[in-house]
């Protein structure tokens, strides 16, 4: 991940198709160290692609995939609904007993 937040550092400072090296500078310049086989594998994938246009289609890919989380919240929205008619017939719980207040919050 540091390496391609630093290959997009590049591209934002004007660095269109950055290279290893460029990548390697903005790392160490922030006292990180460069793994050269995962920073020549990205800059290979990147190389005479715009990298705009590579985050628009992988967000469109994205865009595609199941959240799964939207299911979840209806789920348990009609759980109480169903229960609702139960709920009333029971009795009412007794009130449990409120602890008292520790005035020194236990730094006596």
């Amino acid at each position: 991940m540091k390496h391609v937040a630093a290959y997009l550092l590049a591209v934002l400072g004007g660095n269109e198709s950055p290279s290893a090296k460029d990548v390697q500078e903005i790392l160490s310049s922030v006292g990180i160290e460069a793994e050269s086989d995962r920073l020549n594998k990205l800059v290979s994938e990147l190389k005479g692609k715009n990298v705009h246009e590579v985050i628009a289609a992988g967000r469109t890919k994205l865009q595609s995939l199941p959240s799964g989380g939207s299911a979840a919240p209806a789920a348990a929205s009609a759980a109480p609904a169903a229960g609702a008619g139960k709920s009333e017939a029971k009795k009412e719980e007794p009130k449990k007993k409120e602890e008292e207040p520790d005035e020194d919050m236990g730094f006596s």
